[in-house]
């Protein structure tokens, strides 16, 4: 058995949204109990560790953004990494577990994760437990939960190799890798249970759950459990460390702004204040979707875009809700009175900081309206913090169920699938009245939201449009609720919308934006190069921007060669919400666009047309002949834009389809054929869940 010294691990996180950094907050606490010391930073605290150096067994979670890419943390980080001039023996002197957080919805599952497995291995480390790959399309505790409890097999293994000075390095692949492996995880975790009880001993022991239970009803609801989960005992998390220290302060007559805020919500990036000059709606009343296309006046900013870029917009919370929470929190009466945050003096939590989108000299309001996301699914942490300030039994004992591993089922059904959120369960756990610090420790930052431009700066000089749905979805008790930034948005260009013509005295509103990451959904380099578009719905709005680029290229260029465009587009009815119907008919008129295969999902098919395409991949099929010869022959881009949990992945399947019966190869060939184009940025996709 190792000594219990010395037992230290780097632990690394790349986040996001913020729970790749959770996750790794939860391996540093576990570490503690079980007598480790968990070395934590995130990878861009690079000041922080020395991978160069260090020779502790090094951890690392990290999350998947955009169509694959790692998180804007970690692009300093993987950039150092691949640097092509290491040698092969760069990081020989690494042992290392990598725990990977992605979407199946996507086509790059866990590739922010992979790209690092990938360039560690390529420079000579090697692995003391298997790769984790946790989706959050299922759950992401599906994994981390066994891969964590698989963690400190593998860590007591390694430690106790290294005490005995035996070759670690010979036993990776039989023993520390097996020992997490998928068919050994249900074992490691029978052994570990007794010890997980005893370890999160205390108020939340078993005896104390099984006290007193609640009256049992036939359904499972999110306020109420059925047997056998009623009536087991529980394992539930490790009550998470306290760590801010909230004071209010009577507010002065300064007000803050929005722009405070929004300068920390997008990481080394400039905030834009620009005025809304045009809002249209694009679809009809009774459509199934409402779809809104703003126009952005950017002339008098130094902001720039080009066809295919996204950009952020900085939105507030609804006010209601945060009226609401205030109303629960008893902190209408303070709404106005300044916070003043601090470390607490004696937490236990390592690495405990004040966040830092929180400006200074903030109001209680403020920080709810434009700092905190309230609408974010509660982590189990979080519930298990909740639990301390419920008052009532029941209502204890079911938000414990919910963070413990009896109740993952519950979980997933009544909080993470449900969409969830800190409104949601305090009005269903009426006695639940957590103090303001609590939400700040555990709710993670308000995110920008993502837009991918609509519009060409060559086209429309000094503008810039982009279209959105109006989301609309019940609440957990049935009210209905719009989407953060959409809902904001339509409710702030009504007077606009409403405007037929520019009215004197009109007060113009404004938004804030800023860049996103530099990426590479963009036109072709070489004009004479054919590509093909596929966006139904509003994946059409980043094809709009290509099609005016390339018509005023057209009008400039006179003698430039320009090769095929196709455009694949579908909705659901022609006449309610068929999207830039009069701009598309211009640009066949024109030449700008050669081939336009639109379907209609929802409407029936004329007699002649029995058998008309409904979707886009319907479309693709019947031009496969021409869409092979594009790709394979004449070196084209095969550009995707849209819904990825079912558009993408049936085009990538008819894709697939298309190389098999053109080329008369099996499936594999034609993954492998897929890839290559990806490689190549030749097939590219923006697409979103």
């Amino acid at each position: 058995m190792c000594c219990k010294t010395n037992r230290r691990f780097l632990l690394l996180y790349a986040s996001q949204k913020g729970q790749a950094k959770a996750i790794a907050e939860e391996i540093c606490q576990q570490a503690k109990e079980r007598e480790f010391e968990a070395d934590i930073h995130c990878v861009s605290e690079s000041d922080q560790y020395n991978l160069d150096s260090e020779k502790a067994p090094v951890v690392i979670v990290t999350s998947t953004t955009g169509t694959g890419e790692p998180p804007d943390t970690a692009v300093k980080f993987v950039k150092e990494i691949n640097n092509k001039t290491l040698p092969s023996d760069h990081f020989s002197h690494l042992r290392y577990g990598l725990l990977g957080l992605g979407d199946s919805e996507y086509t790059y599952f866990c590739n922010g994760g992979k790209i690092i497995d990938k360039r560690f291995q390529e420079l000579g480390a090697q692995r003391f437990c298997e790769v984790g790959l946790a989706d959050d399309a299922v759950g992401l505790e599906l994994v981390v939960d066994p891969w964590i409890a698989g963690l400190w097999v593998a860590l007591e293994q390694e430690f106790a190799c290294r005490e005995g000075g035996a070759n670690c390095k010979d036993k990776t692949a039989s023993v520390c890798i097996n020992t997490v492996s998928n068919s050994c995880i249900a074992s490691k975790i029978a052994q570990l249970k007794l010890e997980d009880s005893e370890v999160r001993n205390g108020p939340l022991s078993k005896g104390n759950i099984n006290s007193e239970l609640p009256i049992q009803c036939s359904q499972p609801s999110l306020s109420r459990a059925i047997p056998p989960l009623s009536q087991s005992s529980l394992n539930v998390p490790a009550l998470p460390s306290e760590y801010i220290e909230v004071q209010f302060q009577e507010s002065s007559d300064q007000e803050r702004s929005p722009m405070d805020t929004s300068q920390r919500c997008v990481s080394e990036t400039s905030i834009f204040q620009v005025p809304v000059t045009k809002a249209v709606q694009l679809t009809r009343d009774d459509a199934v979707k409402r779809t809104l296309l703003l126009e952005l006046d950017i002339s008098k900013t130094t902001f720039c875009y080009q066809p295919g870029d996204a950009f952020n917009v900085i939105c507030p919370n609804y006010t209601s809700e945060v009226e609401e929470l205030l109303q629960i929190l008893g902190l209408l009466e303070k709404k106005d009175y300044v916070v003043c945050l601090k470390i607490q003096a004696h937490t236990k939590k390592r690495g405990a900081a004040v966040p830092q989108y929180i400006p200074e000299k903030s109001t209680v309001k403020f920080i709810l309206m434009w700092c905190l996301e309230i609408r974010a699914i509660p982590k189990k942490a979080f519930l298990r913090s909740l639990v301390e300030y419920t008052t009532d039994v029941g209502e204890k004992r079911r938000l414990q169920e919910l963070c413990s591993k009896q109740g993952s089922s519950d979980y997933n059904s009544f909080i993470r699938d449900a969409g969830v959120c800190l409104l949601d369960l305090l009005q269903t756990f009426p006695t639940c009245k957590p103090p303001f610090s609590l939400l700040i420790e555990h709710l993670p930052k308000l995110q920008a939201r993502p837009y991918s431009a609509a519009s060409s700066s060559l086209f429309q000089p000094g503008k810039m449009s982009f279209i959105f749905n109006i989301l609309e979805f019940p609440s957990h008790l049935g009210q209905l609720r719009r989407g953060v930034c959409t809902g904001w948005l339509a409710e702030l260009v009504v007077p606009v919308l409403q405007s037929s013509t520019k009215c004197e005295g009109l007060l113009i509103p404004k938004i804030s934006i800023s860049s996103r990451p530099a990426n590479i959904f963009h036109l072709p380099n070489d004009p004479s190069v054919p590509f093909v578009m596929v966006g139904p719905g509003t994946g059409i709005a980043v094809f709009i921007g290509f099609l005016q680029h390339r018509q005023k290229l057209k009008e400039d260029h006179k003698d430039w060669a320009f090769g095929e465009t196709w455009l694949f587009f579908g909705c659901r009815h022609k006449a309610k919400d068929y999207l830039f119907r009069d701009e598309l008919r211009g640009f066949v008129e024109n030449g700008t666009l050669t081939h336009l295969k639109v379907c209609f999902s929802r409407d029936a098919p004329a007699k002649e047309e029995t058998a008309a395409p409904k979707y886009v991949q319907d479309n693709l099929r019947l031009c496969c002949k021409e869409i092979s010869k594009i790709l394979l022959q004449e070196k084209g881009y095969f550009y995707v834009c849209g819904d990825a949990k079912n558009m993408a992945k049936d085009v990538n399947d008819t894709l697939v389809d298309t190389l098999i019966a053109e080329k008369g190869i099996d499936k594999l060939e034609a993954l492998k054929i897929l890839a290559s184009l990806r490689d190549e940025k030749r097939y590219l996709q923006d697409i979103w869940a």
